[in-house]
């Protein structure tokens, strides 16, 4: 009898979390009406985010110019340096809105998630967060680095170091981008071991595929050809999956 009494409120406990907290329907016209009011004020944040960025763009460019070293950038055509700000205002202006959009989407589906889904909604999100703005701050410290300190050292003494603007912020602009976006493995593996899709034993056992997924992503990823930067890539991505299956086995998948 106590067996069942146990199994009973288990069996209740399962049921209240997987409930929505709100039992309440919205037509689909409110849903439309809410979803076109989130993208206003995404859109809105974000050109706020845009405008505020352009008007300090230039301690932006400055800051993302350290990594060069002393390299001297050159203006190929005029209005380049004008564009080139837009392009790094468009991205700094995204990431500071960001945390705003963020919180629009999750506006959006809130009612519709359960009390458990709700339960994994706020690490899901801060682990993401953290997760990007880590992969953001390796490229910048280590991978960007790495990268223009291979090139100034093979042209060193046969060229002198004069870039084109343009194409340096589209290489860090691009690189810091792309890494950021690797650097959620770990949310991606947690996602499918609470899910249920692939337990942490299945995320070992395919380790070897795993690196070689790596060794494609750095080079993929890496808009760079030299081996330090895609190996620098490839090692964080081996680090990060190898760090989401010691998560995935502590939620007990």
């Amino acid at each position: 009898m106590v067996t069942t009494s146990e199994d009973d409120l288990a069996t209740t406990e399962e049921s209240y979390l997987d409930e929505l907290p709100e039992d309440m329907e919205m037509p689909l016209f409110d849903h439309l009406e809410e979803l076109r009011m989130r993208i206003f004020y995404s859109l809105l944040a974000a050109a706020v985010g845009v405008v505020g960025c352009f008007a300090a763009v230039k301690p932006i460019v400055r800051l993302l110019e350290v990594p060069a070293q002393g390299a001297k950038f050159l203006q190929l055509a005029p209005g380049e340096y004008f564009f080139v700000s837009l392009k790094v205002a468009g991205y700094s202006g995204l990431l500071v809105a960001s945390p705003f959009v963020l919180y629009q989407v999750i506006r959006f589906v809130l009612p519709g998630l359960t009390r458990r889904e709700r339960g994994l909604l706020g690490p899901i999100v801060l682990g993401s967060t953290f997760l990007f703005i880590g992969g953001l701050a390796f490229a910048y410290v280590a991978l960007i680095p790495a990268a223009l300190n291979f090139f100034i050292n093979y042209g060193s003494g046969v060229v002198e170091q004069m870039w084109s603007i343009d194409r340096y912020f589209e290489f860090v602009l691009l690189l810091m981008f792309c890494t950021g976006v690797a650097f959620q493995i770990p949310v991606i593996q947690a996602l499918l071991g609470l899910l249920g899709i692939v337990s942490s034993r299945q995320m070992v056992s395919g380790w070897r595929y795993v690196v070689l997924g790596a060794a494609i992503l750095g080079g993929i990823l890496t808009p760079s050809t030299d081996p330090l930067t895609q190996s620098l890539l490839a090692g964080a991505v081996l680090g990060l999956y190898f760090g989401g299956i010691g998560l995935v086995k502590l939620l007990g998948k």
